[in-house]
């Protein structure tokens, strides 16, 4: 699988995640965010991005605000209350996928991950 193809399904996530994080970010800086924080690992495209940001807007998970910066308009998009929840159940859902995605790739995880799970709880 490209990289491309398995980052188109988890942009989702990643909205959300940078928006719980950031309160509101615009597209450009959403992308530059991603390419930081992943060292170039994940490079989004705004062809990619736009349609999930619509979309989550269109279902009340995100809204936006047009804000004119330095003789700008840039659109920024912020979590409303219903994302805000939404968020945090996906975001979880995503971890919770990962950690058995781990288990499975890594069989060393799962012995090192109910250890501290264990430790934790």
């Amino acid at each position: 699988m490209k990289k491309k193809e398995s980052i188109k399904g988890q942009l989702r996530a990643v909205v959300l995640q940078i928006l719980t994080e950031k309160k509101e970010s615009y597209a450009y800086e959403i992308i530059r965010i991603v390419k930081e924080k992943t060292n170039s690992g994940i490079l989004i495209t705004e062809g990619a991005l736009y349609p999930v940001l619509h979309k989550l807007e269109a279902e009340g998970i995100l809204s936006s605000q047009i804000k004119n910066i330095g003789n700008r308009n840039r659109k920024y998009y912020f979590l409303t209350e219903k994302g805000k929840k939404e968020s945090a159940l996906h975001l979880e859902s995503i971890r919770e996928f990962i950690r058995h995605l781990n288990m499975l790739l890594n069989p060393d995880f799962k012995h090192i991950y109910n250890e501290t799970y264990t430790r934790t709880n």
